[in-house]
């Protein structure tokens, strides 16, 4: 069979989208992969005849395949890879292991890369693993919107939907919109109770389900197995890393929906207009580990005020430390991740390069246990009691064998030898004592032949070809002795062997070879040794990304100045001088205060577009997570009382293509929230009903007003243009008003006459600054002037005509009172348009000014949405600019 039937032969035999097979040093693709690999990793393609048909072929050393890999695998391609294995008859070759998102274990990537499996049967059963630390973590919840949202906190790079789920199109267009992940069709069977039952016990123990409080044939457990199934089957070694399964209940954390993280912009901006997430302005982490669990942190707030309260004093002890602080950073700095190491060495895909990083990491815990003993108030914090739950002897007695066995300097490959470290083993050793003799002789041996010879150009080599030589200048071969058997002639010498030195290049290969089977086998042990203490591995790496994270808030907290806040299990919910932690990176930012309670519960903030309303209920959304997580907040003083989850229904985003318009969106995101939301809930609404006509509007943000007041009881911020809903503070218990102030006038015609105070007051605003707002935005004159005029009127309750071209100034006149038009003839006189009076005409305007005060005149205010309205201003504006 040749090599390209071969291939295809293994190719048919799996559902990889890709085969990588090896062939000798090099891994190979033949036919439509070659083309695939070429396309997407830019390798150049060359051909291969079988049997008289031509196929393309593309390849990479078997050292270099890593970064292709890695590539292909987070492109979404399922990659197969088959090894070549040496047998009497010659080479035999079978598929090792199938590379997928979910489950490619040699990522050097920061973040966490989870595959995750979700089962509906009644409840929905979730769970993650991440086969690069070990993690394997299993929930239940009750709906689709609270799987989407777990889905969301985890970012999976790999979704296997159960079969009951395959078929609901809505939900994995749902998965495709808010997550990254690929949706891989995994076996049904796999997701049977039994199968997958029988899946968890070999893999935890009988008994594992039964301890966690999960039942056999639950969602959760169907899951659990079929995850597990699936990663056997992709690469059975990897298994042997996942060794603890930990149940999580959603409601340990605080509810983040999707919509949520994605409007407060957690780990991902809602624009990609730039600026920073809160992730990234946080991030003074000093390793990978570190990061990864700060972003879990952030994205998955927890409720228990003691775990909270633990963490804030730690971090209060390392603001206070500050050299100490900047100790233990610095030693975190060189740490590598040691999660990750632990999962590749019981995963049997260590290198002598991962070993040697577990032990560099092992040895940074006694200068991190230093560095949280300096300070006796560092020492006695909960800083230093995260260290304590590591068993240092055990760790200290792995660094130990570590730096025992492993070469300083090991090779990229493990067949060549020079692994390990001689005094290790004796067997090695004896070999270590012949070689180095075998080469002594070797490397001394010209020298002696120069003395005995008399020659001066002699010199002895090795190269693949000739093996060991003696080289000699061809001006001096006569001199050669007898037993010189010469190889090669050059153009200026002539390459010689003799029967002894034959022998000593048979002893070495002989020595080499012995040396580099019995390294390997000692490496595998190694590993092996070390594998079993993956466990141990996971708990200092989890250890030390723990005191990354907590030194990241601090390091925060003391360059922000930001507090501690005090947590509560009541209503409160007092912010002073509070501030957002992202917006006051870049800007000379204006604190202000929120207040809840018992009897103040529900805030309806107004002020002007632009005036900082949006930013404003964002920090105070944002103030309350960052004390759920643990860290200090960006604020003078805060008291939070702890909340169940976090709502926001904020911004306008169109899933148009999606078939859904702004208004659905916006309606089932208020769905969802009037839904979920509690009275331990916090709820943020920015313009609650603008998507739709302005009365619809109006009567749906009032509705939502009183539900929320009367039936969930949530502490809610409600901003809105709609002053009618200002007048509910008169008339409802726990309503209260606030607004963003201004300063000056803004119907003076100048935009120098007002200023945005950015200071949020108690009480609304008196009045609406949307024409202003429209003069900032660089309307055109002629219209914010004629808005000007038109809200002059609506205010006092005149009528108000519609204006046409010069030829018909007057097209009709709307009336204030009873809502209705009346048709002008044309040239007829009407108040502010007589003959002879020009108040009413335009005789100097341009035809496109006309055009767009044409349209003006044929847009119903009050049946046109917010968002419409602005669209169509946009429009008269390029219109006007395309004219200059």
């Amino acid at each position: 069979m040749s090599i390209v039937e071969e291939f295809l032969e293994l190719k048919e035999g799996t559902d990889a989208d890709v085969l990588a097979m090896q062939v000798g040093d090099f891994y190979e693709c033949f036919g439509e992969d070659a083309q695939t690999v070429s396309e997407e990793l830019d390798l150049k393609v060359s051909e291969k005849s079988s049997h008289g048909s031509s196929y393309p072929m593309a390849g990479v050393p078997v050292d270099d395949l890593l970064p292709y890999l890695k590539s292909l695998v987070e492109r979404g391609y399922r990659v197969a890879i088959a090894d070549q294995n040496e047998t009497e008859d010659g080479h035999e070759r079978e598929i090792t292991r199938v590379v997928t998102p979910g489950t490619l274990l040699e990522t050097t990537d920061a973040e966490a890369r989870y595959l995750a499996s979700v089962v509906r049967d009644g409840d929905w059963g979730v769970a993650f693993v991440d086969v690069t630390t070990g993690r394997f973590r299993v929930t239940t919840v009750g709906d689709r919107a609270d799987a989407v949202t777990e889905l969301y906190r985890f970012a999976p790079t790999e979704i296997l939907p159960g079969p009951d789920l395959r078929g609901d199109g809505d939900f994995l267009a749902t998965l495709r919109e808010r997550t990254d992940a690929t949706v891989s069709l995994h076996e049904s069977g796999a997701f049977a109770p039994g199968k997958a039952t029988h899946s968890v016990r070999e893999q935890f123990g009988e008994s594992a389900l039964r301890s966690i409080g999960v039942d056999a044939e639950s969602p959760a457990a169907r899951a659990a197995g079929a995850a597990l199934d699936y990663v056997a089957e992709t690469d059975a070694g990897v298994l042997a890393s996942l060794s603890r399964l930990q149940p999580y209940r959603a409601d340990e954390h605080v509810e983040l929906d999707a919509t949520t993280q994605r409007n407060l912009e957690l780990t991902d901006t809602m624009t990609d207009a730039g600026g920073q997430t809160l992730f990234e302005t946080l991030d003074h982490t000093a390793s990978a580990a570190g990061g990864r669990r700060l972003r879990a942190w952030l994205t998955r707030p927890v409720r228990d005020r003691r775990e909270l309260e633990r963490r804030q004093e730690a971090v209060g002890a390392l603001v206070d430390s500050p050299l100490a602080r900047d100790e233990l950073r610095d030693a975190l700095g060189d740490a590598y991740d040691l999660e990750r190491l632990a999962s590749r060495a019981a995963g049997g895909r260590a290198d002598a390069t991962d070993l040697l990083q577990v032990r560099r990491t092992l040895a940074l815990v006694p200068d991190v246990a230093d560095a949280l003993t300096t300070v006796p108030e560092l020492a006695e914090s909960p800083a230093a009691d995260v260290l304590a739950r590591v068993d240092r002897n055990a760790a200290a007695d792995v660094r130990e064998k570590l730096a025992a066995a492993l070469a300083e300097d090991p090779p990229k490959t493990l067949r060549q030898g020079g692994l390990l470290r001689e005094g290790y083993d004796e067997e090695l050793d004896e070999l270590l004592v012949e070689h180095r003799e075998h080469t002594e002789w070797l490397e001394g041996l010209a020298a002696r032949e120069k003395e005995r010879l008399g020659i001066t150009h002699l010199q002895v080599d090795r190269n693949k070809t000739d093996g060991y030589y003696v080289q000699v200048g061809r001006s001096e071969t006569d001199a050669v002795p007898d037993e010189y058997r010469e190889v090669k002639a050059l153009k200026n010498s002539k390459r010689y062997t003799t029967e002894e030195l034959e022998e000593r290049e048979r002893a070495i290969v002989r020595v080499e070879e012995a040396r580099a089977d019995l390294e390997y086998r000692l490496f595998e042990e190694l590993r092996s040794w070390v594998g079993e203490r993956a466990d141990l591995l996971q708990q200092v790496g989890r250890a030390l990304a723990e005191l990354d994270a907590l030194a990241s808030f601090a390091e925060h907290a003391a360059v922000n100045r930001w507090t501690r806040p005090e947590l509560t299990e009541g209503d409160d919910l007092e912010i002073e001088a509070g501030r957002h932690p992202v917006v006051e990176q870049t800007t000379e930012f204006v604190p202000n205060d929120a207040t809840f309670g018992a009897s103040r519960r529900f805030v309806v903030v107004t002020g002007p577009n632009m005036s900082g309303k949006s930013t404003y209920m964002r920090q105070v959304a944002l103030v309350v997570l960052l004390a759920q997580v643990g860290s200090f907040v960006p604020a003078n003083h805060a008291r939070v009382g702890l909340v169940d989850g976090i709502y926001t229904r904020v911004g306008a985003l169109d899933e148009l293509a999606g078939g859904r318009s702004t208004f659905m969106v916006e309606m089932q995101e208020l769905s969802r929230i009037l839904h979920a939301a509690t009275e331990d809930s916090l709820v943020i609404l920015d313009e609650v009903g603008r998507g739709t006509a302005t009365y619809d509007g109006i009567s749906i943000a009032w509705a939502a007003t009183e539900y929320l007041h009367n039936e969930v009881r949530a502490k809610t911020l409600f901003a809105t243009h709609y002053h009618e809903l200002t007048g509910l503070a008169d008339h409802l218990d726990d309503v209260a008003n606030v607004h963003v102030a201004v300063d000056g006038d803004p119907d003076s015609g100048s935009e120098d006459d007002v200023t945005f105070l950015r200071t949020v007051r108690d009480g609304s605003t008196d009045r609406s600054y949307g024409v202003h707002v429209a003069d900032l935005a660089g309307v055109p004159d002629p219209v914010v002037d004629r808005s000007r005029d038109v809200l002059a009127r609506l205010r006092d309750e005149q009528a108000v005509e519609a204006r046409g071209s010069a030829s018909e100034p007057v097209q009709a006149v709307f009336d204030v009172e009873s809502g209705e038009y009346t048709e002008s003839n044309r040239g007829a006189e009407t108040d502010g348009a007589s003959e002879g009076d020009d108040t009413g005409r335009d005789d100097a305007l341009d035809p496109a000014t006309e055009d767009v005060l044409a349209d003006l005149r044929d847009v119903d205010v009050n049946e046109t949405p917010p968002v419409e309205l602005l669209s169509k201003v946009q429009a008269w504006q390029e219109r006007l600019e395309d004219d200059r």
